[in-house]
């Protein structure tokens, strides 16, 4: 007879149990791994630190159209600049063509493009690495005048050259991500979007068996007109109406008890109630999201970020920027930017000086060869109902410029160098340029140094326009000076 008690059978009956709870523990472990924690980083604000160099300095120009070398040609004012531009530990500007060679190019002319198909030779990527750029921003509303053909075309040339590109990529995350180039005081990075794009330009990640998609970094808005009340139930009443005919009924309902409506999507236009004429923008909650995580890695990878954004938004007529832009430059920094540079409306815009770090709204043009471009395309010639039998490329050119930017001040820019000390820029000194306005087409658009009653001209207006921000520009022998001290409340908010 068993004797469950006996002291050898509860030695057996526990070392069984013992067993099972040892098996049921593996079982437990290989079926649902316990997840490895990473510890927090100890210090991610340090890791946001700007680390370059002290007397570090950067020069930022805006929209660089080139459809023809420059460097050599017989501009003498062209040398002065020059210097300016070799003179920093990096150079930027935005690269707003497409570098195609003709002879041997399998795209095309797309049927979408940003309002002409600019476009140069190779030799315009060689040409702007002599003159002292090293860094170019490529999302833009011309990324892909040419196609995806010509944005890799574009992409291979600059590799060539040696010139640091972004916001341009075969998906989103390689056209979101920062680009690196390396000075003797720090590794600089460069992340570069748009708002202003065309539409079939916005790159995508693959997901699952669908490919990515090349092409630029966006930045999409929603854009609300303001409108006032009053205006808003005229419009609501019109769109009842028509909804009401289109359902068969013969009035639309009359009197309402509902609020008030304060936003609408109408017509092609979305409305909002305001007590004030303008644009409000809503930014894209993805799009931020992404722009700002692709900021803060560039950081923690690099010494020195330059966000750069292609904004004409709401206009080119708009020496203002729109309100998502200081939401998006400012947003930018505490992410970990060390310089903000807009760029887009062909003129300029203000100055901020943000926790320390500059914001440039725009540096408008700094070489504008529109009237260089060619071949044109059947397209634009039919859209304006032109002969090309008639008139030639360049002739066609002048009249488009005539429409548009037919005056001075899209030939007027800044070229803006900031040196840093300390973790925050010490002192920004704005050279004024003219582009050869009054020169003939085949001169015109090409950058020099300003005349003094010009470029007095140019400064007072950036000073006018810097001046909602806080921001005091001197002038100094012809050049705008902005001197930062680390306890002025500009270099505290």
């Amino acid at each position: 007879m068993r004797n469950d008690n006996h002291p050898t059978t509860r030695l057996r009956r526990h070392h069984i149990l013992l067993c099972a709870v040892i098996l049921l523990a593996g079982v437990i472990t290989t079926t649902a791994p316990v997840v490895a924690q990473l510890p927090a980083d100890p210090n991610p604000k340090r890791e946001l630190e700007m680390t370059v160099a002290e007397g570090f300095t950067v020069t930022a120009v805006g929209d660089v159209i080139i459809a023809r070398p420059i460097s050599q040609g017989i501009n003498p004012e062209l040398t002065e600049i020059v210097e300016i531009l070799q003179r920093p530990d990096v150079t930027f500007g935005n690269f707003e063509t497409s570098a195609i060679d003709l002879q041997d190019f399998d795209g095309y002319q797309a049927a979408e493009h940003g309002g002409a198909w600019l476009i140069g030779p190779p030799a315009i990527a060689y040409d702007l690495k002599a003159m002292g750029f090293d860094m170019m921003a490529r999302a833009n509303n011309h990324t892909t005048d040419w196609g995806v053909e010509g944005m890799r075309s574009t992409t291979k040339i600059l590799d060539e050259a040696g010139i640091v590109h972004a916001g341009a990529g075969e998906t989103l995350a390689l056209a979101r991500a920062g680009r690196y180039f390396e000075t003797p005081k720090g590794r600089v990075a460069v992340v570069s979007m748009a708002s202003s794009f065309t539409p079939l330009s916005r790159a995508m990640n693959s997901l699952g068996e669908a490919p990515g998609r090349p092409g630029l970094s966006p930045v999409r808005t929603t854009r609300h007109t303001l409108i006032t009340q009053q205006e808003m139930d005229v419009l609501v009443g019109i769109r009842d109406s028509i909804a009401a005919y289109r359902s068969g009924e013969t009035e639309s309902g009359g009197e309402s008890d509902e609020e008030p409506v304060t936003e609408l999507s109408s017509f092609g236009t979305n409305f909002r109630v305001a007590d004030h004429r303008g644009y409000e923008h809503d930014l894209n909650d993805i799009d931020l999201a992404e722009i700002l995580a692709a900021i803060k890695q560039a950081k923690r990878n690099s010494d020195f970020v330059i966000a750069t954004i292609h904004a004409h938004d709401p206009g080119n007529w708009s020496d203002r920027p729109p309100d998502f832009l200081e939401e998006l430059a400012r947003k930018a920094i505490d992410a970990g930017a060390d310089q903000f540079v807009g760029h887009g409306p062909h003129q300029l815009r203000g100055l901020e000086i943000y926790k320390g770090k500059p914001i440039f709204y725009s540096l408008a043009n700094f070489i504008f060869q529109v009237e260089l471009q060619e071949p044109v395309g059947q397209d634009l010639y039919d859209r304006y109902g032109i002969d090309p039998k008639e008139v030639t490329d360049s002739e066609f050119n002048r009249r488009f410029l005539e429409r548009g930017f037919g005056d001075s001040i899209w030939y007027e820019s800044v070229i803006a160098e900031s040196r840093y000390e300390g973790g925050t820029v010490a002192e920004i000194r704005l050279y004024p340029v003219e582009l050869g306005y009054e020169e003939r087409g085949a001169h015109r658009g090409v950058p020099g140094t300003a005349r003094p009653e010009v470029g007095q001209q140019i400064l007072e207006t950036m000073q006018r326009l810097s001046e909602p921000y806080g921001t005091t520009i001197t002038i100094e022998d012809g050049v705008g000076v902005i001197r930062i001290s680390a306890t002025t409340d500009a270099g505290r908010r």
